[in-house]
């Protein structure tokens, strides 16, 4: 009896019949694979079915879909930076570079109208041009110097505008840096030597200062020794002086040794000789 007697069920497996049922496998396979999509963090989904997107906004996760016609395209919702370079006037006509770096995300309501009426390049297409234009309006109302010292102030203008623009078109502006203003060699040079101006100013007012205190330092020291000798001049009255000069006699009999002056002088006798006689 042949293998083929004892098993006639394996006449039924054919070649062909094997191929289409791995063909069947593939494409259910293929089906199911693409029967799903999945929305990252971070982003909103959108459906489009040949080309047409509808209106219904994903969140993150997974998602059906339509295998073969439909997709699931995502956007971005997380805060994303933009950076421009812009070359314009300050109102004194000094030529001004600017390098400013926007943060912006978009609104996830509104990401079907946006990325419908704009599409996915809405940095180049809306976000740069915007800046450029409203850095170059608000450099033209200061003078170069006060965009260095007034930058805060400045950069405040420039989101304020900004955020009005953009809103129009979903996007939200978080937040906006003026990273650095470039100006012209000559005027870095003339702000360098009026930089150094200041600070000879300020040190000449400083030792000017200075002079100013030690006089009167000095001022004030005669003064406190010139009150003292006027107060040790009234300290000094004759009962003072007699008795110093008879401190003096005293001091001077103490060493006496016994022997008389030759020569005596003086408004004050050095010893008083009737005085001695007598006793």
């Amino acid at each position: 009896m042949s293998s083929t007697e004892l098993n006639p069920k394996m006449k039924s497996w054919r070649p062909g019949k094997m191929i289409g049922v791995a063909v069947a496998v593939v494409l259910v396979l293929l089906i199911g694979g693409n029967a799903y999509s999945s929305v990252e963090y971070g982003h909103v989904g959108l459906y489009k079915t040949f080309g047409k997107l509808d209106d219904q906004v994903l969140s993150p996760g997974i998602h059906l879909k339509i295998p073969f016609i439909q997709s699931i395209i995502q956007v971005n919702t997380q805060v994303t930076k933009s950076e421009t370079d812009t070359s314009a006037s300050s109102k004194d006509l000094q030529p001004v570079s600017t390098h400013v770096a926007v943060n912006y995300s978009v609104n996830k309501e509104s990401a079907f109208n946006l990325m419908n009426n704009i599409g996915g390049r809405f940095d180049s297409v809306i976000i740069n041009p915007a800046i450029q234009e409203i850095v170059k309006e608000v450099t033209a109302r200061y003078p170069a110097e006060d965009l260095i010292t007034r930058r805060d102030i400045v950069a405040g203008e420039i989101s304020e505008l900004l955020t009005k623009r953009l809103a129009k078109y979903d996007l939200i502006v978080n937040d906006i840096n003026i990273v650095n203003f470039k100006f012209s060699d000559a005027f870095n040079q003339s702000i360098e030597a009026k930089q150094v101006a200041q600070q000879q100013a300020l040190k000449a007012e400083n030792d000017l200062k200075r002079v100013q205190i030690e006089a009167k330092q000095k001022v004030a020291q005669a003064q406190a020794e010139a009150e003292s000798l006027k107060l040790k001049k009234q300290e000094v009255t004759p009962e003072l002086v007699q008795l110093k000069q008879i401190e003096v006699q005293e001091k001077a009999l103490d060493k006496w040794d016994g022997k008389l002056p030759s020569v005596t002088g003086g408004a004050t006798p050095f010893i008083d000789l009737d005085s001695l006689a007598s006793k």
